[in-house]
C-alpha cells in the first residue's frame, strides 16, 4: 500500500508499476487493512484456546524476518537510499522480497520515502505527524491515513535511477506476484493455518511495524540529532524493525546502512548488510563516521549545534 497511485515517466503514466491504481480506496482499505486485522484477532482467539502450533509460530517468524529484511534492506537502505551496491541476484532477491510485504511496489514505495526525506515534517511530507492542528489527527495520518491521499509523483524527478534500472521496474510490475507468492508459501507449507500465521498475521505485524516508524519515531522517543524534522530514536520499534526505530539517527545521516550507533543498539538490518559484504555480496557500503556521530552527541550535550553532512536527503 503506497500513497503514489500514479508514477509519470516521460509523459506516460506507468501504472502497471503500482498495482493498487486499479482497486478503489475501500477496496484497499478492505483487503490490506482491515483483513490482516480481523485476521489477527482470530489468530489471537485461536492461541487463546490454544490452538496454535510451533510450526505456525516458526512461520510467522520466518515470513516475516524474511519480508521485514526486504523492506528495511532492499526497499529502504539499498533501493531508496543507495547505502550499498550488490550484484544482480542479491538485488533481485531483495527487491523481490519487500515487494512480498504487500507495502506497495518498490518504485512507489522509494518515492513515497524520498518525498519523506526532503520534507520531513514540512508541507510535502506525504506522511507528518504534525502538520495537523490535532495531535490524535495527525497520528492517523501518519500511521494510515496518508494512504488515503491523491496524490501524483513525478517519478523523472524523484525516481529517475529506479526507473532506469530494468530490473527494478520489471519486479514493480509484477509487485502483486510477489505479495501473492508471501501468502501463498505459507499456505503450501502449512496449510491454512499457515496462511493465517505466517501470511495474515505477518503482513499485519509487519504493516504496523513499519508505519510506527512515520507515526511513532515522529513524536515518542529521543532525538540526540539536531534535525530539520521531528524524527525521534525509540529502542522499542528498533527491536520490532530491524533498527529502523534509530529514526532520528537514520535523518541525521540518511545514507548510512547503520542505523545503530552503539553495539547496543539493535540494527539487525545492518547486521545482514554486513555478513553480505564479507561474503561478498554487498560493496561500496555507506556508513556516516561514527566518530563524527558520537562527537555530535558530546556537542549537543555541551550545548554546541553541529549539522551532520548526511542531514540532507541522501536520494
Amino acid at each position: 500500500m503506497q500513497l503514489v497511485n500514479r508514477i509519470t515517466y516521460a509523459g506516460r503514466s506507468l501504472r502497471w508499476i503500482v498495482p493498487s491504481a486499479t482497486f478503489t480506496k475501500n477496496s484497499w482499505t478492505a483487503i490490506l487493512v482491515v483483513g490482516p486485522l480481523v485476521a489477527t484477532a482470530y489468530a489471537i482467539l485461536l492461541a487463546w484456546n490454544q490452538y496454535v502450533g510451533w510450526g505456525d509460530l516458526a512461520l510467522l517468524f520466518t515470513m516475516y524476518t524474511l519480508t521485514a529484511c526486504g523492506v528495511t534492506i532492499g526497499l529502504h537502505r539499498y533501493l531508496t537510499h543507495g547505502s550499498f551496491k550488490t550484484n544482480r541476484p542479491t538485488k533481485m532477491a531483495l527487491v523481490m522480497l519487500g515487494a512480498a510485504a504487500c507495502e506497495g511496489s518498490p518504485i512507489s514505495w522509494a518515492v513515497n520515502h524520498r518525498l519523506h526525506h526532503a520534507y520531513a515534517d514540512r508541507k510535502g511530507d506525504p506522511h507528518s505527524p504534525h502538520l495537523s492542528s490535532s495531535r490524535l489527527l495527525g497520528f492517523i495520518h501518519a500511521h494510515v491515513g496518508w494512504f488515503f491521499a491523491r496524490q501524483t509523483a513525478e517519478a523523472d524527478c524523484w525516481a529517475r535511477d529506479l526507473l532506469n534500472d530494468r530490473d527494478i521496474v520489471w519486479v514493480s510490475r509484477y509487485t502483486i506476484v510477489w505479495a501473492a507468492l508471501g501468502l501463498v508459501i505459507p499456505l503450501l507449507l502449512g496449510g491454512w493455518s499457515g496462511l493465517l500465521w505466517g501470511g495474515l498475521v505477518r503482513v499485519f505485524l509487519a504493516h504496523h511495524v513499519t508505519w510506527s516508524i512515520n507515526s511513532v519515531c515522529h513524536i515518542v522517543g529521543s532525538r540526540p540529532f539536531e534535525t530539520r524534522d521531528q524524527s525521534t530514536n525509540f529502542w522499542p520499534f528498533a527491536m520490532l524493525a530491524f533498527g529502523e526505530g534509530s529514526h532520528n539517527t537514520h535523518h541525521a545521516s540518511p545514507k548510512s546502512a547503520r542505523h545503530g550507533l552503539y553495539w547496543w543498539h539493535f540494527d539487525l538490518s545492518w547486521v545482514v548488510i554486513c555478513t553480505l559484504q564479507k561474503i561478498r555480496l554487498a560493496y561500496d557500503v555507506y556508513v556516516q563516521d561514527p566518530i563524527d556521530l558520537k562527537r555530535a552527541l558530546l556537542y549537543r550535550t555541551a550545548g554546541v549545534k553541529v549539522v551532520l553532512q548526511g542531514q540532507r536527503p541522501a536520494h
